[in-house]
This record gives structure tokens, sequence and C-alpha cells, in this order.
């Protein structure tokens, strides 16, 4: 039987949809307008006012922040099919967040049950041996032999030097 290929794929701004739940906590709790569009090439939290600069990292560190993000259009139904010809692991630095743990486990569960546990990976380092990595972050490549697929995320509107995909849609376009 022939093995097949190994996709890491990573979770906040891949398959959830952090920066909309920042949003929406800024909007809530501080009555702070951010907007996507303003964000190119930035952090979010480089767009918050002095006074609440510190503020995101509570948020963070705080239980369940992690729970109830929304999930990234199609993510689900693509992963769905790439695990029909892929083998999928979900690859997560939960490590800097210790109460993220848990919420990003329940999360998984409830939105991708089809993934395994034993394909969960929560580390620091992305360090995996996999054929095809798609991440947000290019420190995440720093090392890594396989493919690199950048998801589209407003902190690396302006990096060009990876393959890259702005939603699910070319993500199966290019891997089904």
């Amino acid at each position: 039987m022939e093995q097949k290929l190994r996709i890491a794929i990573d979770m906040d701004e891949v398959l959830a949809d952090t920066i909309e739940k920042f949003i929406e906590v800024y909007r809530r709790d501080h009555n702070t307008e951010l907007l996507l569009q303003e964000m190119n090439g930035k952090e979010f939290h480089e767009l918050l006012p002095d006074t609440l600069n510190h503020s995101w990292r509570d948020y963070v560190n705080a239980p369940g922040f992690f729970r109830d993000i929304p999930v990234i259009p199609h993510a689900v139904n693509v992963v769905k099919e790439l695990c029909q010809k892929y083998d999928v692991y979900i690859v997560s630095a939960a490590m800097e967040f210790k109460h993220s743990l848990i919420d990003k486990y329940e999360w998984l569960a409830e939105h991708f049950p089809f993934i395994d546990w034993k394909h969960i990976i929560f580390c620091g380092y992305k360090i995996v041996n996999v054929d095809i990595m798609i991440d947000d972050r290019i420190r995440n490549f720093a090392g890594f032999g396989g493919r690199p697929i950048l998801y589209s995320s407003p902190h690396n509107f302006y990096i060009t030097e990876y393959e890259r995909v702005n939603n699910w849609s070319e993500v199966a376009g290019i891997l089904l």
C-alpha cells in the first residue's frame, strides 16, 4: 500500500478565525473598532491604542478564549476531503498559552471530529516531519524541508517568497 503524503495544518488564522475573535472582543469590551483592512503587514496588537496594548495578552492567556473562535469558511469540508487523500495532522504552537490546550482540543473535537487525537500535535516549535505545511507564520517554515504553503493573514500581507493561499477553496484547488 502506498503511503500518503503528510500535511501539517496550523490552527490560529488558518482553521480558526482568531482575528475575528479579537475584533469582536475589543468591540464588546472596549468599544474599539478595529478594521481588517487596516491590519495589512501588522500584528493585531499593533493597532491597539497604547492604553490597551497590553490587554491582548490577558485575553489569550484566559481560559476559554480559544474555545469559541469562529471556523474559517470552508475549512471543515476541505480538511475532510484532504483526509481522504493525505495523512493530515493539526499542528498548533499551543504551548505558548497554557490554557489554550484544552480549549483548542475541545474546539477541534467540536468542529473537526474526524481528526483523530493521534493526529493533533500541540507544541512550541513546529519541528514536524511532514511533506506539506499550511501555516500563516513563516517562522514555522524555518528548517522545514517540505512544501511550505503560506495561508494569508493580515500580518503576512507583504511576504512574497512563499506559495500562498488566500482561502480554503484555493487550498482545495492546489491539493485536491
